[in-house]
């Protein structure tokens, strides 16, 4: 298990958890609104009785007292008590200040019908009356509390995610900038030695051919180095003709690549394509995809890189015909430390990224993939 599959693992653990305490959170509220529910309807009922004790003309006067404290005591339910033909007769816990106003109190009548069936009233003379109600301000709140609670969670994991890839990222910027500049750094020492080697082979009479293969090399340190010197910091950025830039980095490759490995390009007929880029860095990301490529063909099959050029943006496809990418792969081949590789550090893709994304302002994305029939990258340089 790759360090990617953890993380998943982790994040679908963390986000389980978050659901889980979410549904406890709604069950428990739930239950306890609905609980309370039925408390306020049994006080709504008790407050019917008590309307209906101090209806009758045979009540005591202990039963009148009691009858008008249950009545006195209901201080959170909303209620209105109407005659047999919905006439208001009375109201309860309804803004003082409005219930002379008529609309208001049919529409406070409407909300309470919809809301809740209501509490018929029998009178000792045959008549009856209706009690309505609604639920309290209290438990309209505690209906809604799940809900804020859960979007307090799911703000809270948005936060925490963002927060950490936030420090993942700089913490990886970081490491990205100190390990290549400590590579540029190391590579210069060796490869200032090596050219003044190659003045010494010269004055030893050495075949010039053996000379300048050796110098070819060197100079291709000189380039690295270059090229790791550059990583952190902004390139210098210079009109540069895409066409030269692609034939010299499939050059370099195809001359490190086996014979059984037919390179195919079409963009032969374009010529030139002139725009701001950075050269040596556009290179590399050629030259590392096509890597890729070759390895996933194992050195057996065509690579075929296709240049189109748009009025607003350039296209660099590179083609293989390899064993593929699975859909799970292509969401994490340019995250560090990814490799199918039994070699190798999983930083070629992650720096090919970075290199078109914060540095060419452009994308690289798998066009196409399926197991088994070949791989499309695709490079987007905006012009």
């Amino acid at each position: 298990m790759n360090i990617y599959t953890r993380k998943q693992k982790w994040k679908l653990v963390l986000l389980s958890v978050a659901v889980v305490i979410g549904l406890l959170t709604f069950f428990v509220t739930y239950n306890l609104t609905h609980k309370l529910t039925l408390e306020e309807r049994k006080k709504v009922e008790l407050w019917a009785k008590a309307m209906k004790y101090l209806s009758s003309q045979q009540v005591t006067n202990d039963d009148y007292t009691f009858a008008l404290e249950v009545i006195q005591n209901n201080e959170t339910v909303p209620v209105i008590l109407t005659d047999k033909n919905e006439n208001i007769i009375t109201s309860i816990n309804i803004d003082e200040n409005r219930t002379d106003d008529d609309d208001y109190m049919q529409r406070q009548l409407r909300k309470m019908k919809s809301e809740n069936p209501p509490i018929v009233v029998y009178l000792m003379d045959g008549d009856k009356n209706y009690i309505f109600y609604r639920d309290s301000t209290l438990l309209t709140q505690l209906m809604f509390f799940p809900v804020i609670q859960l979007a307090v969670i799911s703000l809270f994991l948005v936060v925490a995610y963002w927060a950490f890839s936030a420090s993942r990222k700089a913490e990886q910027n970081n490491v990205w900038v100190g390990m290549t500049k400590e590579t540029a750094h190391q590579l210069g020492t060796p490869t200032s030695s090596l050219m003044a080697n190659l003045e010494l082979l010269r004055l030893h009479n050495v075949d010039e051919a053996i000379v300048e293969e050796i110098e070819k090399d060197v100079e291709r340190l000189e380039m690295i180095t270059e090229r790791f010197s550059k990583i952190g910091s902004p390139p210098v950025m210079r009109k540069e003709n895409v066409v030269v830039v692609l034939e010299q980095a499939l050059d370099y490759v195809k001359a490190r690549s086996s014979k059984k490995v037919q390179f195919i390009t079409n963009f032969s007929e374009v010529g030139m394509v002139m725009m701001r880029l950075n050269a040596s860095l556009l290179s590399w990301v050629v030259e590392n995809v096509c890597k890729n490529a070759i390895d996933s063909m194992e050195g057996v099959g065509r690579l075929t890189v296709t240049l189109d050029d748009r009025i607003q943006y350039i296209f660099i496809d590179i083609r293989d015909e390899g064993k593929g990418i699975s859909k799970n792969q292509q969401r994490t081949i340019f995250r560090p430390g990814f490799t199918t590789k039994q070699r190798g550090w999983g930083l070629g893709l992650t720096l090919a990224k970075r290199i078109i994304e914060s540095y060419h302002q452009g994308r690289i994305f798998v066009l196409n993939s399926s197991p088994g029939e070949g791989t499309t990258m695709r490079l987007v340089l905006k012009k």
